[in-house]
């Protein structure tokens, strides 16, 4: 039997072409997929883009051309914080952390029936559009997959083999493992809850994850800490808030869910808000001009591509729910502005350049500018009536309008 050459690479199981050895350093296991007189080292080279060597990758990668190659100088200056970050940030894996079924009816006790006919009483209280935000919310975290691939475009934050260990790849790593319990424990609730049409919302989830996100972060690593800085603050208030109502009809248990949510959105936010300090001792110049050209754009929702395969406007839909339930309004997106020029304190930052200043000054303001449009237009939804705000139909509650 004949084999292709790249074939060879792949004769036994179980066995890669570079493997860790006792001290802990990448070796060749080469001879132990495939035979240096079958598969010259030139030809391994073209088919793997590496050599035998498995330490070229590693001097590869660290010749990789940078698009801000000072930003990811900063970043890497980093890696002690945010190594501590990973330690006492995020919480330990396994028994420590808390997980989904912590919250959720065991199906596997006999008392399981009682437990999920409680659970689906509380559920029944809950008002159509205040479950549309929650369906919204759950789909937003279930697009995970995309949010773990945007952490590893921020040049000087990737992740190249899966299994790095690195600052940065752990942050990533430990960031994604406790993310994906938010989605997780939402689609259980809403499953055993029984008002929802599952597979509408799972329809949803796939399309959203195909559409993809882009942020606008342009593998720039400044970018996506103010990215991640706001938006881990904007999820806090909504699963906060969506907490807050259902506590109000009923629901204790879905607002222990909203809370503990919440809760690890409060603590992501803190890690990613710390690491911009940081960044701002270090190039508060740099920093300054990526966030204002940010802000002088819009901050995009994750979920703006949001589809169920039948509603185009699905996405505005569900936004203009939350906005009348102000789950999340136009006044919480000045606030957390207002919150970051706060939280930075940019107005004492010293030592800026005169189109840093310039920078600096426009900031401080952007609050007040924000929160005055925010107003004005809030104030002018408040004076339509019920009768003149539309209802839409929403397939994931069954073509309920909400």
């Amino acid at each position: 039997m004949q084999y292709s050459k790249l074939a060879l690479l792949a004769l036994v199981p179980g066995v890669s072409a570079f493997a860790p050895s006792a001290g802990g350093k990448t070796v060749s296991a080469l001879k132990a997929t495939v035979d240096p007189s079958t598969v010259t080292k030139k030809e391994y080279e073209d088919i793997c883009g590496v050599s035998f060597d498995g330490e070229s990758l590693e001097k590869r990668l660290e010749r990789t051309s940078f698009l801000y190659p000072k930003h990811v100088e900063v970043v890497e200056d980093l890696a002690p914080m945010v190594d501590d970050m990973v330690d006492n940030i995020l919480l330990e894996t396994g028994e420590k952390a808390w997980q989904p079924q912590d919250y959720l009816p065991d199906m596997a006790a006999d008392t399981w029936y009682d437990e999920v006919k409680e659970m689906r009483e509380m559920a029944a209280g809950v008002p159509d559009d205040v479950l549309v935000v929650l369906i919204g919310d759950m789909v937003t975290e279930e697009a995970l997959p995309t949010y773990q691939t945007l952490l590893n475009t921020f040049e000087g934050c990737d992740d190249p083999t899966g299994t790095t260990e690195s600052a940065w790849a752990r942050w990533s790593r430990g960031w994604t493992s406790e993310e994906n319990r938010h989605g997780d424990l939402l689609n259980k609730y809403l499953y055993l809850g029984g008002r929802c049409d599952m597979r509408s919302i799972e329809v949803t989830i796939q399309h959203l994850i195909t559409s993809g996100f882009n942020p606008g972060a342009q593998k720039d690593p400044y970018r996506g800490f103010v990215y991640t800085s706001f938006q881990e603050r904007a999820t806090k208030i909504s699963h906060g808030n969506v907490g807050k109502l259902a506590k109000a009809s009923g629901d204790t248990n879905l607002q222990r869910i909203c809370a503990k949510i919440a809760g690890d959105e409060g603590r992501h936010e803190k890690a990613y808000q710390a690491f911009v300090t940081e960044i701002l001792k270090r190039d508060p110049d740099g920093l300054l001009e990526v966030f204002g050209d940010m802000m002088r754009g819009q901050i995009v929702m994750p979920a703006e591509l949001m589809t169920d395969g039948s509603d185009p406007d699905l996405y505005e839909n569900f936004s203009n729910v939350a906005q009348r339930l102000e789950v999340y309004t136009a006044l919480d997106y000045a606030d957390i502005i207002d919150h970051l020029v706060k939280q930075w304190d940019l107005e004492n930052l010293e030592g800026l350049s005169s189109s840093g200043e310039k920078e600096r000054d426009y900031l401080c303001k952007l609050p007040t500018r924000y929160r005055k449009l925010a107003e004005r237009s809030m104030n002018k939804a408040k004076k339509a009536t019920e009768d003149e705000i539309p209802m839409k139909s929403f397939n994931w509650i069954y073509g309920r309008e909400a």
